[in-house]
């Protein structure tokens, strides 16, 4: 049985991610995208004059910056390298912090420069960066300035969770599995990559064949581990993985 993988990546994240694992595992990897997050802005900027530095907590941020502000002008912390990346090539000074909200946090507080810092985010974060950081010192502000609207799974990625093909599903948030397990009643093999172990808790027992939490929260490392899936997926009898 082929395996099918369901991606629920917000636009148009998940439509390069799946571009990047057709690319890493071929043309016989079925792929389903109903992304369950729409990105939208709202909000705006406060004054940045007196600001020192920028943190962004996703590449969301910074993308919704871009659109309110022409300042490249001050220094940015991001949570890993891919929102680093993006803070670049608007043409910011980024340092990246790891991969998490945990290590960015931590290296702040080594760093401990001059603040205020500014905390550009979404309506839905995991933990209180900005109540953080000023709890050990660092004056910080907080701008949300995009928001996450949930979306239905398409029909056809309904579908594919009731049949008794294997279904792959890479998952890059807590909320993104909320929203599946929300929307859709699972018959089918379920084999999931998760980013973090938050991500995987969400995930109740005994609904899920195999589970693989990434060795790092980055899409390099999700991508390495939706390729593993996918082999032990297809080896798939009698209701047991090959290990």
């Amino acid at each position: 049985m082929t395996p099918t993988i369901l991606i629920t990546r917000p636009e148009p994240s998940g439509a390069a991610f799946a571009k990047q694992l057709q690319k890493a595992i071929g043309a016989k990897a079925k792929v389903i995208l109903s992304p369950v997050l729409q990105i939208e802005p709202c909000g705006e900027l406060p004054d940045l004059a007196p600001i020192c530095h920028l943190v962004f907590s996703s590449r969301h941020g910074v993308e919704a910056f871009a659109r309110l502000s022409d300042r490249r002008d001050i220094s940015a912390y991001a949570v890993g390298d891919a929102t680093a990346q993006a803070g670049r090539d608007i043409g910011l000074s980024m340092t990246a912090c790891g991969g998490n909200v945990h290590q960015m946090l931590k290296r702040i507080c080594q760093d401990a420069p001059k603040g205020p810092f500014l905390h550009v985010r979404g309506e839905h974060t995991t933990g209180n960066l900005a109540q953080d950081l000023n709890r050990v010192g660092l004056e910080t502000y907080e701008a949300v300035i995009y928001r996450q609207r949930s979306l239905s799974l398409t029909k056809e990625a309904k579908e594919c969770l009731l049949k008794k093909a294997p279904v792959i599903l890479p998952l890059f948030s807590p909320r993104s599995a909320r929203l599946v397990l929300e929307g859709a009643v699972v018959k089918a093999p379920l084999f999931v990559a998760a980013i973090s172990q938050n991500v995987a808790d969400e995930m109740p027992p005994g609904l899920v064949h195999d589970m693989v939490v990434a060795q790092d929260p980055t899409a390099h490392a999700m991508l390495h581990t939706v390729h593993c899936l996918f082999d032990g997926a297809k080896r798939l009898e009698g209701g047991k993985t090959a290990k």
